[in-house]
């Protein structure tokens, strides 16, 4: 089955089945299987047409895939024009959320770089190569 673009399994459940699609998670699945009047112990193999159809119709209602990652982007871009603190955060590429930066955060900030005594010659390629990586990232925003 695809749905959005998305191929389903179909060895699956429904509704673990429905979390591949981008938009919709374990909290809001029950809610669209409710609508649709489907089992959530349904394989997807094993749906009939009619609830394929019915499940299809719940699902029209909601935002998924490329319309919700555009519209969060967007959402992104203006924070970063305006010059608020968290599009600041966005583009420098720290955590937007009040996390803390000194211990963790390795997801957002990448690897961890240890920065001690250094020539001077070592620390100008390090410090150019991360303005190129900013130009780069701020090159694709702008697409």
């Amino acid at each position: 089955m695809r749905i959005s673009g998305v191929n389903i399994p179909d060895e699956k459940r429904t509704d673990i089945a429905l979390t591949y699609i981008y938009g919709i998670g374990r909290s809001n699945v029950a809610d669209v299987l409710a609508r649709a009047q489907v089992a959530a112990t349904t394989r997807v193999k094993n749906l009939t047409e009619d609830e394929q159809k019915r499940l299809l119709d719940a699902l029209s209602t909601l935002r998924l895939e490329g319309d919700l990652r555009a519209e969060e982007m967007l959402n992104i871009k203006r924070l970063k024009d305006i010059g608020s603190y968290r599009g600041s955060r966005h583009i420098h590429g720290l955590p937007t959320k009040g996390q803390r930066t000194r211990s963790n955060a390795r997801t957002r900030r990448g690897k961890r770089m240890t920065i001690g005594a250094m020539k001077k010659e070592v620390l100008a390629k390090l410090e150019a190569s991360q303005k190129q990586k900013e130009v780069t990232a701020a090159k694709a925003s702008k697409k």
